[in-house]
């Protein structure tokens, strides 16, 4: 008898890629572009895997005309796609995130993707650092509700063929923990990226880690489950 699938289901940006300098950079380009002026790290942070409409909605000034949140989004999306093609864009995975991924689809691992991002600039990423061959299935915002929805981890169970007590949430927000807790799977919460600690826990993690070998140490402990 095949051993029972086991599926690891992973965010993107402060997760895996570490894009914290260049989402804070698109978002300032387009709070300007908007004649909003500055937006700060601090706030940005706090919207990072959000739908991206949602997003800019809630890092807006509480007066700015709900009818331009999506000219709002997509000064955003411009200033990405003009950022990767600009000398010195740096878009790095974090160290460990590749030999991680490797390990898990050597071991037999399902690997998933549940991002805020839509599928195209899911594409950028993966083309630009070669992780398309990681993954079973890519969950996007374009077919549905974004985080915390559990929308993209039933999805990510169903199109694999696996169950959510054999399922996996990895991520750096509150949104992503919050999305796995109401699909019903184990959360894996990791410090490195863009919510705090705090934030994290709060959101449901069942656990935080704070680097890749205690994550894989406890990939390896949850696949021991049988």
């Amino acid at each position: 008898m095949s051993p029972p699938l086991k599926l690891a289901i992973w965010d993107i940006d402060g997760t895996l890629v570490d894009s914290r300098v260049v989402i804070q950079q698109a978002m300032e380009r387009a709070f300007r572009r908007a004649g909003l002026g500055e937006i700060a790290y601090e706030q940005t942070r706090t919207i990072v895997g959000l739908e991206l409409t949602e997003a800019v909605t809630r890092l807006a000034p509480a007066d700015y005309p709900a009818e331009r949140m999506p000219e709002l989004a997509t000064f955003y999306k411009q200033a990405f796609i003009e950022m990767r093609t600009e000398p010195g864009f740096s878009e790095p995975l974090y160290d460990g995130a590749r030999e991680t991924l490797d390990r898990l689809r050597d071991e037999g691992w399902l690997l998933g993707v549940a991002t805020g991002k839509p599928r195209r600039g899911l594409d950028a990423v993966f083309e630009h650092h070669g992780l398309h061959r990681y993954f079973d299935t890519f969950q996007t915002v374009d077919h549905g509700p974004g985080k915390p929805h559990p929308r993209m981890v039933l999805d990510a169970i169903k199109e694999t063929g696996t169950e959510a007590h054999r399922a996996v949430m990895i991520g750096d927000t509150g949104f992503d923990m919050a999305m796995g807790r109401n699909a019903g799977v184990h959360t894996l919460g990791v410090s490195w990226g863009f919510h705090t600690a705090d934030e994290i826990t709060e959101g449901g993690a069942h656990e935080l880690h704070h680097d890749f070998e205690t994550l894989g140490q406890a990939l390896d402990a949850f696949a021991a489950r049988g």
